[in-house]
C-alpha cells in the first residue's frame, strides 16, 4: 500500500477537529451545517433521495443521441419493426445489468461503481487499471465530446441559418465544462436540484415529441409502419451492430452505484430508483421513435442530420428554433450527472490509497469533495483544444463493456466466494449470466469488427500495470518523490481549504 502523508494526514485532522470543536456541528453535503453533538465528524452526508437518484440516471442516460442520431439501430437493423425490437431488447438488457448493479450496491455500501466492485471481487491491481484508463482518457474524451454537443446546440439558435465557427463552439463548450465543475464544487445539494430541474427539462422535450407523434399515430397516420418487418433489408451480420448501438444508447445506469454513500436508505432507494428510472428510459426511446416514423420515413430518418429537428420542422413549423436549446439542456444535464458521479470514484480511489490523498478531502466551508471534482477539469480541457476525441474513444469504447462484463462477473464470483455476503437486494443468477455473456459478445465484436483500433485501446490500458507498480504497489518510494506527494498534497491542501474526511 502506499504511504500516507504524515504531515497532511495530521494537519488535516487537527483542521478537521478544531472546525468541529469552534462550530460543534457536522456538515451536510449541500454546504449547511447540520448539529452532531457525538463526534463532529466530517464527511459527505446522504442527500441522495429516490427522487434525485432517479434524475442522475435518467440525466446521465438520456443525452443528445435521442434528439440527433437515433439511426445506428435503424440502419443496422434493416427494418422499422426490427428497430423498435432492438431498442426494447436493449432496455431489457440494459436493466439486467443494472439490477445486477443493484444487487452489489446494497452488499457493498461503498461509492466508486465500477472501482469498488472490481476492487471488492477481483484485488486492487485489476481495479487501478480501471481507474487508470478512466482518469487518462476514456472519462475525459468522454466528457468533452457531450460538452461540444452542448457548445455546439446552445449556439444554434444564434447563428441559424449559418454555420458555427468552430472556435465558437469550444468556447461555449469551454464555458460549460467550468460552469459544471463550478457547481459541482460549491454544493452538492444545488448540484441534485439542478439535475433534476434538467431531467424535467429533458423528458418535456420527449413529450413534446412523443405527443404529438402518438396524435398522428391516432389521426391514422400509419403509412410508414406498413411492411414494418419487411425482411428483405434485414441482415443477420447487421443485427450485433445493431445491438451495439442500443446498448450504448441506455448506458449510464451505473451511475447511481458511484454515490452509495450519499444515497439515503440505499437498500430501499438503490433498487428502486434503478427499476423506475430503466422503466421510464426504455418508455421514452421506444415511443420517441415511434413518434419519428409517423412523421418520416425510414430513408428521411437515415438522412437527417437532426433527426428532433427535422420532426419539429415538419409538424411545429417556427417552434422548432426550441429544440436545440433542450438538446443542449439535455447535454448539459449528462455533463453534470456524469461529474457528480465520477469525482466519487476518484474521492474513493484516494480514500483506498490508489490516487494523491488530497483527492479525498472534503472543502472546509462548502463540504464538497473539491479535488475530486477539480481532478478532471485539466484532462478534459486539454483534449477539448489539443487532442483527437474521437480516435480516443474509439481506442477506448471496447473497455467500457470489458470492465462492466468484469464487474457483473464479480457479482457470480462474490455468490460463491461470500455466500454469507448480506444481500438485501439479490436478483436471479441468470441476470448477471446473461448481462455478463451480453458484454462479452460486444468485446468480440468490437475486436472482430475494428481489431486496430481496439489492439490500440488495449496496449493503452496495458499502461496500468507499470504504472501501479511505480505509484502504488513499492510500499519504500525513493525519498524525492514521497517528498514530492507529500509537498503536492500539503500545498493543495492549503489553496483548496480542504480537510480529511473522517468516517
Amino acid at each position: 500500500m502506499s504511504k500516507r502523508s504524515a504531515c497532511s494526514e495530521k494537519g488535516g485532522r487537527a483542521a478537521a477537529n478544531g472546525h468541529a470543536s469552534q462550530n460543534g456541528t457536522q456538515s451536510d453535503a449541500g454546504g449547511k451545517l447540520q448539529e452532531d453533538e457525538d463526534d463532529g465528524k466530517v464527511g459527505l452526508g446522504k442527500k441522495v433521495t429516490l427522487l434525485r437518484g432517479i434524475s442522475i440516471i435518467i440525466g446521465t442516460i438520456i443525452g443528445a443521441g435521442i434528439f440527433i442520431s437515433p439511426k445506428g439501430i435503424l440502419k443496422h437493423s434493416g427494418s422499422v419493426g426490427m428497430s423498435l425490437i432492438v431498442w426494447i431488447a436493449c432496455g431489457v438488457l440494459s436493466l439486467f445489468g443494472a439490477l445486477s448493479y443493484a444487487e452489489l450496491g446494497t452488499c457493498i455500501k461503498k461509492s466508486g461503481g465500477h472501482y469498488t466492485y472490481i476492487m471488492e471481487a477481483f484485488g486492487p491491481q485489476m481495479a487501478f487499471i480501471r481507474l487508470w484508463v478512466d482518469l487518462i482518457a476514456i472519462r475525459p474524451a468522454g466528457m468533452a465530446v457531450i460538452s461540444l454537443a452542448f457548445g455546439q446546440y446552445i449556439l444554434e439558435p444564434l447563428f441559424m441559418p449559418c454555420n458555427i465557427p468552430p472556435i465558437a463552439v469550444k468556447l461555449a463548450t469551454g464555458i460549460g465544462i467550468t460552469s459544471v465543475m463550478y457547481l459541482n464544487s460549491m454544493s452538492v445539494t444545488w448540484t441534485a436540484r439542478i439535475q433534476i430541474f434538467l431531467t424535467f427539462s429533458k423528458l418535456l422535450a420527449i413529450g413534446i415529441i412523443i405527443v404529438p407523434g402518438l396524435y398522428q399515430l391516432f389521426k391514422g397516420e400509419t403509412k410508414n409502419f406498413e411492411n414494418a418487418f419487411e425482411m428483405s433489408n434485414v441482415k443477420i451480420s447487421g443485427m450485433p451492430l445493431a445491438f451495439y448501438s442500443g446498448m450504448y444508447a441506455y448506458a449510464g445506469w451505473f451511475y447511481l452505484n458511484f454515490v452509495t454513500e450519499e444515497v439515503d436508505n440505499p437498500e430501499r432507494t438503490v433498487p428502486l430508483a434503478i427499476c423506475i428510472s430503466m422503466a421510464i428510459v426504455t418508455s421514452c426511446f421506444v415511443l420517441t421513435n415511434v413518434a419519428y416514423y409517423t412523421v418520416m420515413s425510414a430513408e428521411e430518418l437515415l438522412t437527417s442530420e437532426a433527426v428532433a429537428v427535422t420532426f419539429a420542422e415538419k409538424l411545429m413549423g417556427n417552434f422548432s428554433i426550441v429544440v436545440p436549446v433542450f438538446v443542449a439542456l439535455s447535454c448539459y444535464g449528462s455533463m453534470n450527472g456524469c461529474l457528480f458521479a465520477l469525482s466519487r470514484m476518484f474521492y474513493v480511489a484516494s480514500r483506498e490509497g490508489q490516487l494523491p490523498e488530497v483527492l479525498s478531502m472534503i472543502h472546509i466551508h462548502r463540504h464538497t469533495p473539491l479535488p475530486a471534482v477539480l481532478i478532471l477539469y485539466p484532462m478534459t480541457m486539454l483534449q477539448l483544444f489539443v487532442g483527437d476525441l474521437y480516435s480516443l474513444l474509439n481506442f477506448m469504447s471496447f473497455l467500457r463493456w470489458l470492465f462492466i462484463g468484469v464487474v457483473v462477473l464479480g457479482l457470480i464470483y462474490l455468490r460463491y466466494t461470500k455466500p454469507d455476503l448480506p444481500r438485501p437486494f439479490k436478483v436471479p443468477l441468470f441476470i448477471p449470466v446473461v448481462f455478463c455473456l451480453t458484454c462479452f459478445f460486444m468485446v468480440f465484436l468490437s475486436l472482430y469488427s475494428d481489431p486496430v483500433n481496439t489492439g490500440i485501446g488495449f496496449a493503452i490500458s496495458l499502461t496500468g500495470i507499470p504504472a501501479y507498480y511505480i505509484f502504488f504497489y513499492f510500499s519504500h518510494r525513493p525519498k524525492w518523490l514521497q517528498r514530492g506527494l507529500d509537498s503536492f498534497n500539503r500545498t493543495l491542501q492549503i489553496l483548496l481549504m480542504v480537510i480529511p474526511a473522517e468516517h
